[in-house]
C-alpha cells in the first residue's frame, strides 16, 4: 500500500504507563504500524499509528479505551490521507 493512501492515527496521553496500553491494544485490535511515539513536557506523550483508515480508525479506538483503564487519555485524532509533507515532519517519511 502507498503511504499516500495511508491513514495517521494519533493517541496522546499523560504518562507512558497508558500509552504502552494504548500501543498494545491498538496493534492488537487491527493491521497498523507504530510508526513512533513522541514526548513533550509534563509527562505528555504522543503516539503514532498508520495504516488503512478503517484499521486506524479500530486501533485508535481501542488504544483510547485502554488509555482510559490505564490512566489519563488526553486526545485521540485520525488524519484520512495526510500531506506528504505532514508524514515526511512527523514520521520521517519521504515520497
Amino acid at each position: 500500500m502507498s503511504s499516500k493512501q495511508e491513514a495517521l492515527g494519533m493517541i496522546e496521553t499523560w504518562g507512558i504507563p497508558a500509552l504502552i496500553a494504548a500501543a498494545d491494544a491498538a496493534t492488537k485490535a487491527a493491521d497498523v504500524r507504530v510508526m513512533t511515539y513522541e514526548m513533550v513536557d509534563a509527562g505528555i506523550v504522543t503516539l503514532y499509528l498508520v495504516g488503512d483508515v478503517s484499521s486506524v480508525q479500530a486501533a485508535v479506538d481501542a488504544g483510547r479505551s485502554a488509555a482510559e483503564r490505564v490512566g489519563k487519555l488526553l486526545h485521540t485524532h485520525v488524519i484520512a490521507r495526510p500531506d506528504s509533507q505532514l508524514r515526511a515532519r512527523l514520521l520521517g517519511d519521504s515520497d
